[in-house]
């Protein structure tokens, strides 16, 4: 049943294929919020190390402005997995069926936002930066904490360095020569095979919506983001629904 599946995307009862799965939808909507992010307000938001790198080459080059406007981008960013984490754990306080949703919702709540009121928001600022990139690095940095405290650290979907690295390393075991004279004592080297499947995927997913949401920006401006915010929506209202109801937790 599709409401099955769906509550067992973002219920607090966790299993490794429901946090894949969910960790494949939020990479499809980290890419598209990515790339159609720099069509709106020229800059990626969703990872942080061009963002650090950016302040010291500012501040090295004296231009004090640009610098004070990376460390707003990276104080958002910051803010927005803080909020998240507030969020989860209140929710785990709770004993809340939506400890993940809450968040997800609130994603969805400040992309829905910027697709309506993004033009707008690009006339002000703060920090000597556009209310759009400080919304859009909130953004990131809520939904990368929502996936690395759902999978225990284990899944990344904002940026995809980690998970290319990943891959480079599962490779190199998939084409590594294990010779036939080999002491029998070292183990073989193996490639985990699932991991390459996962990886792989996720870097797919992160394409395929940097895609559509790059696509979607160039043909009808903010309210791209619209969709985005209804898919979140449908992947988070059940668990919030169940604790409304007073239902009890899902058993997996």
């Amino acid at each position: 049943m599709p409401a099955l599946f769906l509550r067992k995307l973002t219920s607090s009862q966790r299993s490794t294929d429901a946090n894949v799965q969910v960790g494949f939808a939020l990479a499809f909507v980290a890419g598209a919020a990515n790339a159609g992010g720099f069509l709106a307000v020229r800059q990626y938001t969703s990872h942080m190390s061009g963002v650090v790198s950016a302040i010291a080459d500012q501040l090295a080059l004296g231009d004090l402005t640009l610098a004070l406007a990376g460390f707003g981008s990276l104080l958002s960013f910051m803010l927005g997995a803080a909020c998240s984490a507030v969020l989860i754990n209140w929710g785990r306080r709770k004993r809340l069926q939506s400890q993940y949703a809450l968040p997800l919702l609130l994603e969805a709540a400040l992309l829905l936002c910027f697709g309506l009121l993004g033009s707008r928001l690009a006339l002000h600022h703060a920090m000597s930066v556009s209310a759009t990139v400080v919304l859009l690095c909130f953004i990131m940095g809520l939904q990368n904490a929502i996936i690395t405290k759902i999978s225990n650290a284990e899944i990344r979907t904002t940026h995809m360095t980690g998970i290319v690295t990943d891959l480079g390393i599962e490779l190199g075991k998939l084409f590594y020569w294990n010779s036939s004279r080999m002491d029998p004592a070292q183990p073989c080297v193996l490639a985990n095979r699932r991991k390459l499947r996962v990886h792989g995927s996720m870097l797919a997913m992160f394409f395929l919506g940097g895609v559509a949401g790059a696509t979607g920006f160039k043909h009808v401006g903010y309210s791209a983001t619209v969709p985005l915010a209804g898919l979140l929506v449908t992947l988070a209202i059940l668990p919030v629904l169940d604790d409304l109801r007073g239902r009890r937790p899902y058993k997996l």
